[in-house]
């Protein structure tokens, strides 16, 4: 089994792909939904985030109010920071545990849908492919406005504090443009996920693992550069 990192960027339509790969019987990993579970009360995030931003976003059940919390942090990089510095870790490990699961199912190809997945870069060596859903500035405006009720001022504000579309497309091994219609992206997302399914990656890092389990990991991993070199 591979991992394949999926990001975009806000309103860019990262959740559309997702859940096409998904019809599709790709497992996904949603760190957004990991994300809303390791701040759940009484979690070691939770309590974390609570004392550096205080009682007041809270909701009256005592869960985080994360429209709240996202107003703070959007408008404020260094308070941004802290939250990731917070979240990210426990994310990762819940998400890791997933993996896993995954991997003893003897799936090809694990996706790990990350929306900030070039900008914080933790798990990006792990990756063997990655996939930017793109679009142009002008919809991801309009189509964040529309989604979320927001001005344009605000919208605009929420954009900026991520990394451009633009430079992640740069860096990623794929993108699936997804300005115009489903259907074309559907196409897009169908390509690739028969690309991915070709691959004979996973048989690679399969070999690996079992060989490593058996004491023959430096061997086979050499070998395997070899191979793909």
């Amino acid at each position: 089994m591979f991992l394949v990192g999926l990001t975009g960027g806000i309103a860019s339509g990262k959740s559309t792909v997702s859940s096409l790969l998904r019809e599709l019987g790709c497992p996904i990993i949603d760190a957004d939904v990991v994300a809303r579970q390791v701040v759940e009360p009484h979690s070691p995030a939770y309590f974390r985030i609570v004392k550096h931003f205080g009682p007041e976003i809270l909701l009256e059940n005592g869960e985080i109010d994360r429209q709240k919390l996202g107003g703070l942090i959007f408008a404020n990089g260094e308070k941004r920071r802290l939250l990731n510095s917070i979240t990210h870790p426990e994310i990762h490990k819940a998400m890791l545990k997933q993996i896993l699961f995954y991997f003893i199912r003897g799936y090809r190809y694990v996706v790990l849908d990350v929306p900030l997945l070039f900008e914080t870069r933790r798990l990006t060596r792990f990756l063997h492919h990655t996939v930017v859903v793109y679009c142009d500035p002008a919809t991801q405006l309009s189509r964040l406005m529309l989604r979320d009720g927001l001005t344009q001022e605000q919208a605009e504000q929420r954009i900026a504090a991520q990394m451009p579309l633009n430079e992640k497309r740069g860096l990623a091994s794929h993108v699936v443009e997804n300005s115009g219609s489903r259907e074309d992206t559907q196409r897009q997302v169908l390509r690739l996920h028969t690309k991915l399914e070709d691959s004979v990656e996973f048989l690679l890092v399969r070999a690996i693992a079992v060989a490593a389990a058996a004491g023959l990991g430096g061997l086979l991993l050499y070998a395997a550069k070899l191979l793909v070199s």
